[in-house]
Formats: C-alpha cells, structure tokens, sequence
C-alpha cells in the first residue's frame, strides 16, 4: 500500500518516510496527516501495517525510519537475535536529533495535506509522541507506552495528549504515568490488563487483542477530535 519517499531534517540528517496514503479518497475527504513513529525494530511489517491501518482511516500517514541516522534500512523482527540487534541502538539514541526526524515527517506530511498534523508513536515512538506536544507544532499526539516520558513529565504539551500504558507491564514503572498526572492532569492517561508491546499483533508473547482494540478505538476517536476539524 505504501511508498518510500526520502526527506532531511533540520540538521540535515537524510531518512526515509513509509508513507501510506488513503485508497480512493478524494482530497477533500483526507481527515489529516499523521506520523506514525516506530518502536525499536525500525519501520519493520509490523508498523508498515500499523501505518497502512491508519490510512485506511483516512489518514496521510508516515512512518519516519528513525534509525536511518545509524544504519539505513533497519527492519527487525522479534526473535531473539532480532531483539539483541535492536538493543544496540538504545544507547545511541538522542532525543534531540529523534525529534529533528520527528518534525521532518510533520513538515513533509503538513506540506503534503495542508490539514492538521498528529503524531502517534510506539514505546521508543511513544516517548518521542510526548516530546512532539512539549516540543514541536503538532496538534495532537497519542503515545503508547513510553517509558522513557517520565524524564521529561514535567514539561507541558503544546496540543493535546493522550496515553496508554500496561497494568503488567514490566519495563515502566507507574510513577511514569502518575509524574505525568501531576504535572499535567489534563493529559488523557488510560491502563490495561496488558503487559509492554499490547498493541503488536506481530508478535504473539506481547499482543492483548482486547487492550489493543480497546486502545485503537479510543486513539482513532482522539485523533478525528483534534486533528479533524
């Protein structure tokens, strides 16, 4: 369904954009654009069909290859090599030079559409959804667990938030959540009977059909809220 298109950041960092734009849809039926930042396995199967979900929905969606300023190309899957293999670039990550990456999926899918850009993004991509509202022109922004958003709870989003995490999740502590709540209680923070990783279909020892669903469905709604009119 989708393409691959290059774009540079503002630090003149070149990445490629999974973009997937809605089948049949008139222009003027486009809801708004939306970049869809990944998880630690880069822009694998799994979150080209998470991109693809939401453009059926209406969406001009992109995913940004986030780790293209390491090594090009980066599609992992879950087996244990595959997770070793992503491990190695935790440390490298930087959130600065992320979210330069970030804003030039949001500038090139803003320019593309003309609409109302949002940023939706998974564990690594969910803390970088946060650090969008804090940091960057979007209007609206949904995170799954993020673990890392607890570094940064005490800044205040520009746009509206809103958050999923897991009850069992055993990679983020509560605290991370509850800091979010008491710098900003405004921010839509919701749990689930689910550990990390709820919402990968691809991957059976993650994936909570029920939590995923019920979190998709409150997503979808966030979205068409703030980022249609």
């Amino acid at each position: 369904m989708g393409e691959w298109v290059g774009v540079k950041a503002s630090d003149g960092n070149e990445l490629d954009l999974y973009v997937a734009r809605p089948e049949g849809e008139p222009a003027g039926q486009l809801i708004a654009g939306l970049v869809v930042v990944q998880e630690i396995f880069g822009v694998n199967a799994h979150m080209r069909s998470v991109t693809d979900g939401f453009a059926k929905d209406g969406f001009l969606a992109v995913a940004p290859a986030m780790f293209d300023r390491y090594e090009k190309g980066v599609d992992l899957g879950y087996s244990k090599e595959d997770r070793q293999t992503a491990m190695t670039f935790v440390p490298k990550l930087n959130p600065v030079a992320s979210l330069a990456d970030v804003e030039a999926a949001v500038e090139y899918v803003r320019a593309q559409t003309g609409k109302k850009v949002g940023v939706v993004g998974y564990c690594f991509g969910g803390t970088m959804a946060w650090l969008a509202a804090t940091r960057l022109k979007v209007d609206a922004t949904v995170g799954y667990y993020g673990g890392h958003i607890g570094h940064f709870a005490e800044e205040k989003p520009k746009a509206p938030v809103m958050l999923h995490f897991g009850k069992l999740d055993d990679h983020i502590p509560a605290s991370v959540a509850e800091a979010v709540h008491e710098h900003n209680p405004e921010v839509e923070i919701y749990w689930y009977e689910a550990g990390h990783a709820f919402n990968r279909d691809a991957d059976s020892h993650t994936y909570v059909p029920e939590a995923a669903e019920l979190a998709r469905e409150r997503s979808l709604a966030f979205l068409k809220k703030y980022l249609g009119s």
